[in-house]
């Protein structure tokens, strides 16, 4: 079932608490050289505003930072891995500031709350302080990852989502492709996109839709993904709405 293209959703999953993961890159402008595109953000920001205020669901967000840098270039390039991946850290919190400017320029309260202490900037993440915000209707960025090295913030995602008991975690891709395949449709124009899956076929085939870590951690704490286009307009609310969009692993 294909997304309608406006008006009032209908739900056929409906969600009360989920972790939205959407990477750095898919905030970055795609027709120039600038690292957030303020059109995409803002686009963003209202889709989220849009499905909070119509249907009720409480929403934290993980947002990476590859567009501004990734730790494995630095590493790549010589450079500590600790170092370079404590500066994708910082580059999560410029991100999520954007987002939250965004989301409460579109009427919504937002907090956001970093793994990495710095609070002239934002609050520590807090278990208990993350749910409160979500039970008072506050959108909840979760940025610098989980504070350590050696992680992609889909792990991170993963974890929050478990720890504030999420219903589902959200995996937004950026790149064009809509769901899982059984092979690269970039590659393999032929290849099947799955409604649904199991982690374990996810496993077994080797489809790397998000870091093995992540999937894991997912299917170890039985904590469904859905996994959509996160560039198509209209998504994230369908998303949110639990539209039939797609491919949920469970």
């Amino acid at each position: 079932m294909g997304p309608a293209s406006g008006g009032t959703l209908e739900v056929s999953r409906p969600w009360s608490r989920v972790v939205l993961k959407m990477s750095g890159e898919a905030l970055a402008s795609s027709a120039s050289d600038e690292t957030l595109d303020a059109a995409v953000v803002r686009r963003m920001a209202s889709e989220i505003v849009d499905a909070v205020g119509e249907l009720g669901v409480q929403v934290a967000i993980v947002v990476g930072g590859g567009n501004i840098w990734r730790g494995t270039v630095g590493a790549g390039e010589g450079m500590d891995r600790a170092t370079s991946d404590t500066m994708g850290m910082l580059a999560t919190v410029i991100n999520a500031l954007a987002l939250q400017d965004a989301i409460e320029r579109a009427g919504l309260p937002t907090r956001v709350l970093t793994a990495i202490q710095m609070a002239q900037v934002a609050e520590p993440y807090i278990r208990r302080r993350a749910i409160r915000h979500l039970e008072k209707g506050r959108v909840v960025i979760l940025a610098a990852g989980m504070g350590s090295p050696y992680f992609t913030t889909d792990t991170p995602a993963a974890l929050r989502a478990a720890e504030i008991e999420a219903e589902v975690l959200l995996k937004g891709t950026h790149s064009g492709v809509d769901g899982v395949y059984s092979a690269d449709p970039k590659v393999h124009p032929e290849a099947d996109r799955f409604s649904e899956i199991t982690f374990g076929e996810v496993l077994v085939r080797d489809l790397r839709v998000m870091d093995l870590t992540a999937i894991t951690f997912c299917k170890d704490n039985k904590l469904p993904i859905l996994v959509f286009d996160l560039m198509t307009p209209g998504n994230i609310r369908h998303a949110l709405a639990g539209r039939e969009i797609g491919t949920l692993i469970t």
